[in-house]
């Protein structure tokens, strides 16, 4: 069976974002970047909510086209050309995108028949919104954590609302140079 495994930047205290989405706090580096790669190269589906898929639209598809781009625009532009996304949206029922698929309605009917098919692990990037959801319906497999040295004190919790606990087995840790610290957990039913 596909895992659900959601992939995010936190801050030390648990904020995905400051109170007005502010991300320029979270350090990406090449070594980020390239530990990223390897990890999502073995994904053939990538899970998104409606924002975070807009502005993803907004930016890979051409970004290897950019005449300054980088080794990490070219190699995940070509990514994300080819994996499958998903895209939770109630807003986006009769959008028609190559490669896409929208899902609005039976969240949990949806997700667990597309757990169910062949194919790797389903990379579920940002969207707190969208992972939050989730959560509540115990969907998410794992979390890939990426622990930013900062504690911002307010702004969007990646923990919000659990009613339930959930819990965790660390599978791996890998300290970057930047001072981030990537968390590689699985949950354990």
């Amino acid at each position: 069976m596909r895992k659900i495994i959601a992939f995010m930047h936190m801050s030390l205290d648990s904020f995905v974002a400051g109170p007005n989405g502010e991300m320029n706090w979270i350090k990406v580096d090449d070594e980020i970047f390239d530990h990223v790669g390897k990890r999502i190269s073995e994904g053939d589906t990538a899970m998104y909510g409606r924002v975070t898929y807009e502005m993803m639209e907004g930016y890979w598809p051409a970004a290897a086209d950019q005449p300054n781009a980088s080794k990490h625009d070219i190699e995940h532009s070509k990514w994300y050309s080819n994996v499958h996304k998903l895209v939770l949206s109630k807003t986006m029922k009769d959008v028609v995108k190559p490669n896409t698929s929208i899902i609005s309605d039976n969240l949990t009917d949806s997700i667990n028949a597309i757990k169910q098919q062949a194919g790797g692990d389903i990379l579920l990037f940002g969207s707190p919104t969208a992972t939050h959801s989730l959560m509540h319906l115990n969907l998410i497999d794992g979390y890939w954590l990426f622990v930013n040295p900062i504690i911002l004190g307010h702004g969007i919790p990646f923990f919000a609302d659990i009613k339930d606990k959930v819990n965790l087995k660390l599978l791996s840790a890998h300290l970057f140079t930047n001072g981030v610290t990537a968390l590689d957990y699985t949950v354990v039913r």
